[in-house]
């Protein structure tokens, strides 16, 4: 069974960094990444890294966001730098495993001074 658990999440003033996690079990996934959630808005693509190092991000965040993943631990990371009050959101781990893509529960990020 597939479980995707996210943890890192919080309040950050603007301009503060945070790292998020995501610890994956169940299976060997191709791609992982991070979807964000805002309140009123539509799910968006934050991030993307493939198992062989190929990196896809929002314009939006580029150059501000890093992802990374230690495969070893089946573990995904984000680390938000320079973040912005818009950046707020609901945080999604993803996983993609034979066509099929996996979403955790989800975690609050919230920029504010």
């Amino acid at each position: 069974q597939v479980q995707l658990v996210e943890s890192g999440g919080g309040l950050v003033q603007p301009g503060g960094s945070l790292r998020l996690s995501c610890a994956a079990s169940g299976s060997v996934f191709s791609t992982m990444g991070w979807d964000r959630q805002a309140p009123g808005k539509q799910r968006e693509l934050v991030a993307r890294l493939t198992r062989s190092g190929s990196t896809n991000y929002a314009d939006s965040v580029k150059g501000r966001f890093t992802i990374s993943r230690d495969n070893a631990k089946n573990t995904v990371y984000l680390q938000l730098d320079s973040l912005k009050p818009e950046d707020t959101a609901v945080y999604y781990c993803t996983a993609d495993q034979n066509l099929r893509t996996y979403w955790g529960q989800g975690i609050q990020v919230t920029v504010s001074s």
